[in-house]
């Protein structure tokens, strides 16, 4: 299989690994929740197209399928598919081709993660997020770790990201060594580190070249991570207030920091509610403050109504300035 095409930028910091014309670019990409039909327990797929516009307009770089907002655990292998080729239908749908679509791939064995980056591929994805195995964590050694990274990216038609998220994986966290050490492969051409740790962050934006994408994993250090050298950031708050996260991007890339600080500060207040409710909070606040969301899938559920009435209050202000801005 091809690896990615690298070229070359003129920005000091910027990624440019592309495939088919969707370049890995700075700035705020989205992973999106997944939706249901409430009656059926189907795959919504006029909501996901809706939901998917709605982002591109917002003006984020990239969406993300199957991330930890995306119920990836809650979906057979056809299900993922669809929501991949709905995503990438509209987006072509308003013009937006070249905007990538990245779909969750990580499984427990190289040979399934092997064949989700196939099905992301043949579905739509433009690249291939994947988090390490971690069930049988105690039988693998880091040097298995990174083979199971290279044999991935060796066969996988699309480039690969890493996706460091210690929660997810039994407290498994690579560190910048390893990330480093991977960063060298061809068809692996970025991170997104859920770790919240900004100093490795910082030293692997610092030894990766420009074709490499460093991103954070939280809407709540936007700004911590441009500050280190950072590319953006893949944040699930931006499912609810995408604007306000592009905001503190463009403010700080035009020189108006404490402008993007105040920003941070209510974005950082709105995501500690979305982070204590996971997936589940963030798609019980597009149904309050945008009429669409629906349940999770079992045996997940929402809230009492007093937990509901705490995501609105902890959103309320945040959703106020989304609505403000253009």
């Amino acid at each position: 299989m091809s690896p990615a095409t690298i070229s070359s930028s003129s920005e000091k910091g910027g990624p440019t690994a592309t495939l088919t014309g969707r370049p890995l670019v700075s700035g705020i990409y989205v992973p999106t929740v997944a939706f249901f039909d409430d009656k059926t327990n189907s795959i919504d797929v006029d909501v996901i197209e809706k939901h998917a516009i709605r982002l591109a307009k917002a003006g984020v770089a990239g969406l993300v399928t199957h991330g930890s907002n995306g119920e990836a655990v809650h979906l057979d292998h056809r299900e993922r598919m669809l929501i991949n080729a709905a995503t990438r239908r509209a987006l072509d749908a308003i013009g937006r081709q070249d905007m990538p679509v990245i779909v969750g791939c990580g499984a427990q064995s190289t040979r399934e993660t092997i064949q989700l980056c196939i099905e992301a591929s043949r579905s739509g994805g433009s690249y291939a997020l994947v988090l390490p195995p971690s069930y049988y964590g105690s039988l693998l050694t880091p040097n298995l770790i990174v083979d199971y990274f290279r044999d991935v990216a060796n066969e996988s038609p699309i480039p690969l990201l890493v996706y460091n998220f210690p929660a997810a994986c039994s407290g498994l966290d690579l560190n910048s060594d390893v990330i480093l050490q991977l960063s060298k492969h061809p068809n692996i051409v970025g991170v997104k580190l859920t770790c919240g740790n900004t100093g490795k962050l910082a030293r692997i934006a610092a030894g990766t070249s420009e074709r490499f994408l460093t991103a954070g994993g939280s809407a709540d250090f936007i700004l911590q991570t441009l500050i280190v050298g950072g590319d953006g950031v893949i944040a699930g708050l931006a499912n609810i207030a995408p604007k306000a996260c592009v905001r503190i991007m463009n403010l700080y890339k035009t020189g108006k920091v404490d402008d993007a600080r105040e920003i941070q500060a209510i974005v950082a207040r709105g995501d500690w509610t979305a982070i204590k409710g996971g997936f589940v909070a963030v798609k019980c606040a597009l149904q309050m403050f945008y009429g669409y969301g629906g349940l999770p899938r079992k045996p997940c559920a929402i809230p009492s109504e007093e937990g509901l009435e705490d995501i609105r209050k902890g959103l309320a202000e945040l959703v106020k300035l989304e609505n403000k801005l253009d």
